[in-house]
């Protein structure tokens, strides 16, 4: 190996390290081939949508949790819902879109109108949730691509499901504004803190 002093060692070392990988790879693959499937694995279709919907949830249960119940009926300007609306509203949603996906039709359980105090509301947010986790369970990927009636038109199961994550993101933006006016850390900025 002449010549260039160490640079032999590096690229031996460099072949050994990429030889360790790829044994370690097929290792894992072959292990994961021969384990005892419990579940099968969801769809990329389905899990990926599904990955963002539990994103979204946590944050929003996680908001929850740290907004004092003093602060539910805190609302920046008289226009715009409370705190507490917003979470009640939050949990309609999940019933509207869900609803359409799964059962073909709005769910109205009327939580915004119905629910008062943090605890009313955040019991009505972690069942709508929960009617929502069983929908994509039902999911499969041919029911998911079903096109079915939603505001006046028809659109994918699954394409419900993903307006029903921008439309749960779009009032978590309003409840980050307000945690960040009263001085709470919203839980999606926790990690660069």
């Amino acid at each position: 190996m002449g010549g260039s002093g160490d640079g032999g060692n590096r690229t031996i070392i460099v072949l050994m390290k990429k030889t360790c990988f790829a044994l370690f790879v097929l290792a894992g693959s072959l292990a994961a081939q021969n384990a005892p499937k419990a579940e099968a694995p969801r769809s990329a279709l389905i899990g990926t949508s599904q990955g963002f919907y539990s994103f979204a949830k946590r944050n929003i249960l996680r908001s929850a949790d740290k907004i004092p119940d003093e602060l539910w009926s805190f609302r920046p300007t008289p226009e715009v819902r409370t705190i507490g609306q917003l979470f009640a509203h939050i949990a309609d949603g999940q019933y509207e879109f869900c609803g359409m996906a799964v059962e073909g039709k709005v769910v109205d359980k009327g939580v915004e109108k119905s629910a008062k105090t943090k605890a009313e509301i955040v019991a009505a947010l972690k069942d709508a949730f929960a009617y929502c986790d069983a929908g994509y369970a039902k999911l499969t990927d041919a029911s998911a691509v079903e096109l079915v009636s939603a505001f006046g038109q028809k659109a994918t199961r699954i394409g419900i499901l993903d307006f029903n994550i921008t439309h749960t993101y779009e009032h978590y933006g309003n409840l980050v504004t307000y945690m960040r006016i009263k001085g709470i850390v919203p839980p999606s900025s926790e990690r660069s803190q």
